[in-house]
């Protein structure tokens, strides 16, 4: 193999601004209503002179990203994060001339109204988590050319089962040290990424109720192994939601570990475990339908967040 001698060009490039925590409150009525994002633009388009000449012509300055973002919290922040990612992407790509695509991620952590003399109070919350919504919404292309797609997601879902697991019949090799087991603690932070064929008519029911299954399949599945339980999520999934094109999901495995008491002369009988965060393994799996339209773009990421 020889070395490469061909001209030195500009690759694929984006820019943005990354992690814009934007905090809405609804202040319509005397009971409020919060809403908390971490909001990421991505702009692609005609930048080369940017990186090549140090030529700026072409470049929306990041701050302006920002500014639109808190803006658009204010006036088109209503919906649901989909739709606002989806102002936000058009106002990039119809607005902004050298922009040709644009991506808008969004986090979403959640808030818990909280107990007052014995109601819910109207303006008081306290966060609720680990887990946190995510949404990545990408618009490609003016008029008739003009493709969008919406993912949206879960990530950071703790979600444990002390029985209902099994790990067997698996292969060996002279370093398998692992024992069968048919009963074990099974245990994960799900990440679950789903692309949308079709717009579904409320956002927010849809995101609820695909959580609902998942994590209701979890539960239920007489599991051999997680990658068998990640395939059941996700069949599921798009079985209950017909707008639903593909669903990624990714899963740590949190082990559980029997602790051993018998040195002490205890019987442990399958109820202390020692929790064990690494190393583990990582299960990874994508389910789709053999007819979904094409992904395009919408995968392609920018923070790595969504």
């Amino acid at each position: 193999m020889s070395d490469p001698t061909g001209k030195i060009v500009l690759g694929p490039n984006q820019y943005g601004k990354a992690e814009n925590r934007v905090v809405r409150i609804y202040r319509d009525t005397d009971r409020h209503e919060i809403r908390d994002l971490n909001v990421s633009s991505c702009l692609r388009g005609d930048f080369g002179p940017a990186h090549v000449d140090g030529d700026q012509a072409t470049v929306l300055p990041t701050d302006s990203q920002k500014q639109t973002i808190y803006a658009y919290a204010k006036t088109h922040g209503d919906g649901s994060i989909e739709d606002y990612g989806s102002a936000l992407a058009r106002h990039f790509v119809d607005d902004i001339a050298p922009v040709r695509s644009a991506r808008i991620e969004i986090e979403e952590y959640s808030w818990e109204r909280v107990q007052a003399q014995g109601r819910p109070h109207d303006h008081t919350w306290t966060r609720t988590g680990p887990e946190v919504r995510i949404a990545a919404i990408t618009v490609q292309g003016r008029g008739p050319e003009r493709r969008e797609w919406v993912i949206g997601g879960v990530k950071d879902l703790v979600i444990l089962k002390s029985t209902g697991s099994e790990f067997e019949g698996f292969l060996t090799d002279p370093f398998t040290v692992l024992e069968p087991t048919r009963d074990r603690v099974m245990a994960t932070s799900l990440v679950a990424r789903w692309r949308f064929a079709t717009t579904p008519a409320d956002w927010d029911a849809t995101y609820a109720g695909i959580r609902a299954v998942l994590v209701e399949r979890f539960a239920l599945l007489q599991s051999k192994a997680l990658q068998q339980t990640l395939f059941d999520m996700g069949r599921a999934a798009l079985e209950a939601y017909p707008c639903l094109a593909e669903i990624r999901l990714s899963a740590p495995n949190k082990h559980h570990f029997s602790y051993d008491l018998a040195r002490f002369g205890i019987d442990n009988s399958g109820e202390v475990f020692h929790a064990d965060d690494r190393p583990y393994g990582l299960i990874q799996a994508s389910v789709l339908r053999e007819d979904a339209p094409d992904a395009g773009i919408s995968w392609d990421p920018y923070t790595g967040a969504v």
